[in-house]
């Protein structure tokens, strides 16, 4: 079915083992890889620059990868994200990015993993099963119900024994590790052992990536959801990893497709009750970074919350899991700015914050290659590696089940200010949270807060040490001011890219009677353009030419800079900040695929989209 590199998996049955220390290790790195980089040359930066990477990303060695027409392994994901071509599948052509990404980590599922590319050798018992008939048939709707075949198994949490070996487990994951190693060069580019938990309860979405600092202590065997699909077990495991020396966490994705699972209400799948510290404390330690975008669509928020939020209904991809194709039925626990805003009413009730995230992009592509460019879309699995199937949808293929293809998003991306590409750096701060999302661009927000910065800070030359020196970095905290909190923002667009439209400040906050709002504040435009009286801006306008997928930057700046305070601060309130840059119009992936095709873009699809950023937040917490 697939031409694959079949040698790659007979590495695999090599018996390897892993490094287990026993020293005491907690979430704070304590090597000295610092200094040592810099006995190397690697450059370090105390200011920070923006290293921009994908964590979340899958091979043929994921059952849906495979099973979906991918026909790369951890190798190639590596060589395509330093700019290297690779093979794509689908019948088209090679895969390559356009500019190389700075990190990247290969997450390809836990639940058997790496297991289905060896269906194809006939010399092992796996290609004789019934399943494996169906992986690796020439048919991809027949694949493709090997597929369905196994997600429903993950779903309802039946393993299928004879696809479940304990050695393959562990001789593939120490394979992932020793790839992830070999591609690491410190300073040029860096790699994280990783992989995910396929939590799918009656497929609503409870995933997440598990990324390790570094591949000195490990665990023998990845946890899979057969082992549970219940988050505080997860967790549960991770402490006993990092008990045994691991430094290691986890990033939820795609709460839009969870029914309101990923971020609980009241009561988590697993049964823990969510407003208590020991829920929200057991939570933040494990897993402190969302991923906001990424192809299956953005969950910073949706109409049906945002009402008032002009640009909340940006690339929704309203579905769970299931084949079925049908939309949530609970959107409340599925975006992050209502579990922002309910994770400071918890807080303000004394019940800990168990949804302080920082926030990242990222991809979620099943064939290797994290197709960030508009311009350069290849769609999420190795069947999409053609402009007909992703617009039309794959032959044989069900007519919602092709719909959910074409609404797929591009790729996101995840920025992180450290001061070198290196594991400890890159690692540090995405712990910290000094990170933003996009939704694809590279391009780069700087985000600061404090009670003291000056109205002109940023057209300072030394701004940014000011910043550091005086006040905290996105992902930080503030507390017990007397005056409002001010702060300073940059956004520089993406070098060769699109222009930007404008900078908002997204702001929640609890009121005196416990109840929770959200507020947007247009804080500075392009254009010479200004707030009206109702804090409304006028559309920026639209370059975009549909017929050729071209647009101009003849609106929008290259760059915008304010200092903000909040005109609408109570110092005895909890409040969470947030920004939001916003792009010109720039084509969508399905225009550019219309013009390839030489037919008119679906009316059914948006013609251009505003590609946009997140920073992760600041908290302000009033005086006890």
């Amino acid at each position: 079915m697939k031409s694959i590199q079949l040698f790659v998996f007979l590495a695999i049955f090599c018996n390897v083992s892993c490094n287990q220390d026993a020293s005491k290790s907690d979430q704070t790195p304590t090597t000295s890889e610092g200094a040592a980089m810099s006995d190397l040359g690697v450059n370090q930066n105390p200011d920070k620059d923006a290293y921009f990477g994908n964590l979340h990303v899958h091979t043929s060695w994921s059952f849906d990868g495979y099973t979906n027409g991918s026909v790369t392994a951890p190798d190639d994901a590596y060589r395509w994200a330093k700019g290297e071509s690779i093979p794509g599948g689908g019948g088209g052509g090679d895969l390559q990015i356009k500019v190389p990404l700075d990190w990247y980590a290969v997450s390809d599922h836990a639940e058997y993993m790496g297991v289905f590319p060896m269906m194809e050798d006939q010399s092992n018992p796996i290609s004789q099963l019934e399943i494996s008939k169906k992986a690796t048939s020439d048919d991809q709707v027949v694949a493709f119900e090997a597929y369905k075949e196994i997600l429903a198994g993950i779903s309802s949490g039946q393993e299928d024994p004879d696809l479940a070996s304990p050695e393959i487990k562990r001789n593939v994951w120490r394979e992932i590790i020793e790839t992830a190693d070999q591609h690491y060069k410190p300073g040029e580019f860096t790699t994280f052992p990783a992989f995910e938990w396929t939590s799918n309860p009656n497929s609503q979405n409870l995933h997440r990536v598990v990324l390790f600092q570094n591949s000195d202590v490990v665990p023998d065997i990845p946890f899979s959801a057969m082992d549970s699909d219940k988050p505080e077990d997860l967790w549960d495991w991770m402490e006993l990893q990092r008990d045994n020396g691991s430094t290691l966490f986890a990033v939820p994705h795609n709460g839009n497709a969870s029914n309101g699972l990923m971020f609980p209400v009241e009561t988590s799948h697993g049964g823990s009750m969510v407003n208590s510290k020991d829920y929200a404390e057991i939570r933040m330690r494990n897993e402190p970074l969302y991923e906001i975008s990424q192809i299956k669509g953005t969950s910073e928020t949706h109409p049906a919350l945002s009402p008032n939020d002009e640009f909340g209904d940006f690339e929704l991809w309203d579905y769970t899991l299931a084949t079925s194709a049908l939309p949530p039925e609970h959107k409340q626990g599925g975006y992050m700015r209502d579990a922002f805003m309910r994770g400071i009413q918890q807080e303000a009730e004394g019940n800990g914050n168990p949804f302080k995230y920082g926030l990242i992009g990222d991809s979620d592509t099943h064939n290797s290659a994290s197709t960030i460019e508009e311009d350069n879309y290849t769609g999420k699995f190795g069947m999409e590696n053609n402009p007909e199937h992703r617009l039309m949808g794959p032959p044989g293929f069900e007519p919602k089940n092709q719909k959910q293809i074409r609404e797929f998003s591009s790729a996101g991306v995840a920025g992180v200010w450290a001061e070198s590409n290196t594991r400890e750096a890159i690692y540090n701060a995405l712990l910290n949270k000094e990170t933003f999302a996009t939704s694809g661009p590279r391009m780069k927000v700087r985000f600061f807060g404090s009670f003291d910065f000056s109205d002109d800070l940023t057209s300072h030359e030394n701004w940014i040490e000011t910043a550091y020196g005086g006040g905290v970095p996105m992902g930080g905290d503030l507390a017990g001011g007397s005056s409002a909190p001010v702060f300073a923002i940059h956004a520089l667009k993406e070098v060769d890219g699109a222009n930007l439209d404008r900078v908002q400040m997204v702001k929640g906050w609890v009121d005196d009677e416990g109840n929770i709002h959200e507020k947007i504040y247009n804080i500075a435009m392009s254009d010479g353009r200004t707030p009206d009286s109702n804090g409304d801006v006028a559309a920026v306008g639209n370059t975009v030419n549909a017929e050729n997928a071209s647009y101009s930057n003849d609106i929008g700046a290259a760059e915008l800079s304010t200092v903000w305070t909040d005109p609408d601060f109570d110092p005895d309130q909890f409040a969470f900040y947030y920004v939001r840059v916003l792009q010109i119009p720039t084509p969508r992936w399905s225009t550019y695929d219309a013009v390839k095709l030489d037919i008119e873009p679906r009316s059914d699809l948006p013609v251009s989209i505003q590609e946009r950023a997140w920073t992760s937040p600041i908290w302000y917490t009033p005086d006890e």
